[in-house]
């Protein structure tokens, strides 16, 4: 990361996560379809309608793995191999000790979260019955994650790839038998969404374990060093809480969804699913710009740093015309894949014509602060993303929106939300750049 050509390098740490970004969303595509197309639109809207809480409740453990990320990353390239195995143990058993809190919040608290969000009583029964299911497999889930995260920050993409192939085609072949073969319809798919992060989980920590590396993994070294866990506090929670407030003003946007009926509550879910691979997308080049700009940090690169990021913008953006133009353009029939249901389908396609085109600003507003939680500065950009974007969804939902109601005058708070986040991001950028390159000289000197 720290040598040569940066693009080519960029993009074959890119693309196996985005691969693997991709691969998942294509499973939990299939949770969608299977339940979609044998239980039937009520299933659909039931599952649909747990995403944004469950990425509450969620996200704020899966952005301080990122700063688990950022720390193995800056120690890998210093060569501080005692370091290195210390933040690993650390993480991991951060990983256990936050899943198991997440499984027992999550079993508990489903049924009542998703009664703050005016779910329809139509639905309400199969979604809490998701949501419990769901949140058993927590423990796995983090621990996947994080152990990915460990992996990433030495360079090493390909192998999560793999883990999360094998995982998927497990969870295929349980939701193929557990909702068509033994029709258990919504729990059968939490079921073997289950399954699978337990099958990814036990391959990355079993890769972990055989390693020869400095990240090696040793289940007797398993602790809490506080000194490591601070470090990756400073980077990881400012990253959590913003992607758990961003995912709020979701829920908040999924109320006003739920608003318009279980009809347009299906209609989100599969053109969601649709867009989350837009986001898979554009995230794995910013997990890419994050992990390269922290190991040149570590090694005074300044003017790497900032080639990494305008290669980034560049990558970033491409991949998202790309695909977003895609989705706009074929998207009734992308949405056939997952229901039948004409009146769904014209829901979805509401949400696509204005939020696919225009997904390269989401791209790039979360671009810059990747570069700048890579150089150890998290909590502003933390900030800004808070106020620009989630005080924009607030303004516009509660504001705006009850004079104009319609799915799609609704969605127009996505670009808006995106171009005012990029502005503040971008003045913040300038001065925490100036001021980094002036610490790296005098570390220098």
């Amino acid at each position: 990361m720290c040598n040569g050509s940066i693009m080519d390098k960029l993009i074959s740490f890119s693309l196996p996560l985005m691969l693997s970004s991709i691969l998942q969303l294509m499973f939990n595509a299939v949770d969608i379809i299977v339940v979609g197309r044998f239980s039937g639109s009520e299933a659909l809207a039931a599952v649909g309608s747990t995403t944004a809480l469950i990425n509450i409740f969620t996200n704020l453990f899966i952005g301080i793995s990122l700063g688990a990320n950022v720390l193995a990353a800056r120690y890998y390239a210093a060569g501080q191999e005692k370091e290195m195995s210390e933040s690993v143990h650390t993480a991991i058993t951060l990983a256990i000790i936050s899943g198991i809190i997440m499984a027992f919040v999550g079993v508990g608290m489903s049924r009542t979260a998703l009664e703050l969000m005016d779910t329809p009583s139509d639905v309400i029964g199969l979604s809490t019955v998701y949501m419990r299911i769901y949140f058993c497999g927590m423990p796995f889930f983090m621990l996947y994650n994080y152990g990915a995260a460990v992996l990433r920050a030495v360079g090493d993409t390909k192998r999560p790839l793999l883990f999360l192939a094998a995982a998927g085609l497990a969870n295929v072949g349980l939701d193929l038998l557990l909702v068509i073969v033994i029709p258990l319809g919504v729990a059968g798919v939490a079921i073997g969404t289950v399954a699978s992060q337990m099958v990814s989980s036990v391959l990355v920590i079993w890769c972990l374990h055989r390693t020869e590396g400095s990240y090696q993994l040793r289940f007797s070294r398993l602790s809490i060093k506080w000194v490591y866990l601070k470090r990756i506090f400073q980077v990881g929670i400012p990253a959590g809480i913003q992607s758990t407030v961003i995912n709020f003003s979701n829920a908040l946007l999924q109320s006003s969804v739920n608003s318009f009926g279980s009809t347009a509550m299906a209609g989100y879910t599969a053109a969601n699913n649709i867009m989350g691979f837009l986001y898979v997308s554009v995230n794995a080049v910013t997990q890419a710009c994050m992990s390269f700009t922290s190991q040149n940090y570590s090694v005074g690169k300044a003017k790497r740093m900032d080639r990494v990021l305008l290669d980034c913008i560049l990558l970033s953006s491409g991949a998202a015309v790309v695909l977003g133009v895609g989705a706009y353009v074929f998207g009734s029939r992308l949405l056939t894949i997952y229901t039948s249901d004409a009146s769904v389908i014209q829901c979805g396609l509401e949400i696509l014509s204005i939020t696919t085109v225009p997904y390269f600003l989401c791209g790039i507003m979360d671009l810059l602060p990747g570069a700048l939680r890579g150089m150890g500065h998290s909590a502003v950009p933390m900030i800004l993303s808070v106020i620009g974007t989630v005080g924009t969804r607030i303004v516009w939902i509660y504001g705006i929106f009850p004079h104009h109601r319609s799915l799609y005058f609704l969605f127009i708070s996505y670009p808006g939300s995106w171009i005012i986040t990029i502005i503040m991001q971008a003045v913040c950028f300038y001065f925490v750049r100036k001021k980094c390159q002036q610490n790296l000289k005098v570390k220098a000197a």
